[in-house]
Formats: structure tokens, C-alpha cells, sequence
């Protein structure tokens, strides 16, 4: 009965928290650019006295669905999207490098190209520049070029080219902020192989009938664990009584 108690815990303890990350996806189906994340869980046997057999299962990495997300086309000027493999470099408030497939772009006061969340989008030479009264226009190979508005509106000048990386997924940590770093921290190489669309974002990888489908049968797994332990704590009663008879 200690061991199945023990089982049972464990079982409920693992059933909650892959229905957490299961609950963030979903929260996140609507995100441009989200990668599902996934739990996965090892045995590790308990040290002390008792049966040798019990174990712990806990968590053994959070893993990342690095799959593509469907690309909508918005038609809106700052939106670009990631074709296939790769990231886009972004500017973290500590001044570090970090690497997001969020392309709702925006130009903030002081003419930075940024994230919506107010994060500097990294060029060849440190983050991007807009000047005032222009156009932009971004190329498949990440260069932003601008138009101006006023004056001779032919003249096309390139203000420099979104750092594109693809380094190998196995390296890739997502952050608490949502956005991926190196596993070493040193920056990633740019890439001239990765190509960006205009006009279009890519949204979240997350299904939602899928994830809905994961709650719900995580659900019943917790449930069941709870039930081992309440039978096991049936089974320990009538034991004692028993015991109480016969003594």
C-alpha cells in the first residue's frame, strides 16, 4: 500500500504539470510566432530506507514543438514572417541577444524598428534606424530599405538588413520571457540562407482541438491517480481494523 500510494502521488504530481504546460499552450494559440513546449518525465529511484523499488517521477526537460506555424497574409507594411527554419535577432533590455518567429513589427518614436513589445530589431550594425516621413519596404533576405515621402519619392535607400540566424534547435532555450537564446549565450551567426515574407505573420503552432483534447485526457489520468490513492488509503483502514480484531 506504500508503494501504490507512492505510485499515485507521483502519477498526480506528473499529470499536473504537463496539464500546466498543456494550459499555456492553449493560452498561446493566438500568439504570432508561439512554439508549443512539452514535458517530459524520468524515473529517479529514492535513496533512504524503504523498498527500492519506489521512485520518483519528475521532469525531465521542457521541450519545444520547433514545427512552423500556418502564414497569414495581413498585407500590413511592417508584418514579415519567417519562411521555413530560422529566427529573427532582437535587441533584450539588458542589451543581450535573443531570437523570435513574432513579426508584428513596429517603428516607435524615436524611429527604432522594433517588436510590439518595445524590443530593438538587430541589423547588420546594431538595431535599425527609420528615418522620419518614409516608406518601408523589407527584401526576402531581411533588407529594410525606405521610400521617402516627400521630395523625389523614386529614390529607394537600403537603412540596413534584419540579423536572420538559423543555429540548430538542440541549442535553442526559451527564456521566461517567451523569446529563445543560445544555450551557450554567445550570439548566433547570421544566416543568408533564411528568407522573411512582407505582409504576412506567422501565428501560433499550437491546435487547439489537439491541446483541448490533452487537458481533458490529463485530466482523467489525475483523477485516476487520486482514486489509487484514496483505494490504498481504503485498503491501509481495513488492514488496521483487522489488525485491531485479531490483537
Amino acid at each position: 500500500m506504500d508503494r501504490l500510494i507512492y505510485i499515485a502521488m507521483n502519477g498526480a504530481k506528473y499529470a499536473m504539470s504537463k496539464q500546466a504546460a498543456t494550459s499555456h499552450n492553449l493560452a498561446n494559440v493566438s500568439t504570432d510566432g508561439f512554439r508549443a513546449q512539452y514535458n517530459t518525465a524520468r524515473a529517479v529511484a529514492v535513496l533512504g530506507p524503504g523498498q527500492a523499488t519506489r521512485t520518483f517521477a519528475v521532469d525531465s526537460t521542457v521541450g519545444t514543438n520547433f514545427l512552423p506555424g500556418p502564414i497569414d497574409r495581413t498585407e500590413r507594411v511592417l508584418d514579415i514572417a519567417v519562411e521555413g527554419r530560422g529566427w529573427i535577432a532582437v535587441q533584450t533590455a539588458d542589451g543581450s541577444e535573443a531570437y523570435t518567429r513574432s513579426g508584428a513589427l513596429e517603428i516607435s518614436a524615436t524611429g527604432q524598428l522594433q517588436t510590439k513589445t518595445g524590443l530593438n530589431v538587430i541589423g547588420d550594425g546594431g538595431p535599425i534606424a527609420i528615418p522620419p516621413d518614409s516608406r518601408i519596404a523589407f527584401g526576402r533576405d531581411g533588407t529594410v530599405s525606405t521610400i521617402p515621402t516627400v521630395g523625389a519619392p523614386n529614390i529607394t535607400n537600403a537603412v540596413g538588413r534584419i540579423k536572420l540566424v538559423d543555429p540548430d534547435e538542440r541549442d535553442l532555450v526559451r527564456g521566461a520571457d517567451g523569446l529563445f537564446r543560445l544555450r551557450s549565450g554567445a550570439p548566433a551567426p547570421a544566416d543568408l540562407n533564411v528568407a522573411i515574407a512582407s505582409g504576412a505573420l506567422e501565428r501560433s503552432n499550437v491546435n487547439a482541438v489537439s491541446a483541448i483534447t490533452d487537458i481533458i485526457t490529463q485530466s482523467r489520468q489525475f483523477d485516476m491517480q487520486v482514486r489509487l490513492m484514496q483505494s490504498a488509503d481504503q485498503n491501509a483502514r481495513a488492514a488496521a481494523q483487522m489488525l485491531n480484531l485479531n490483537a
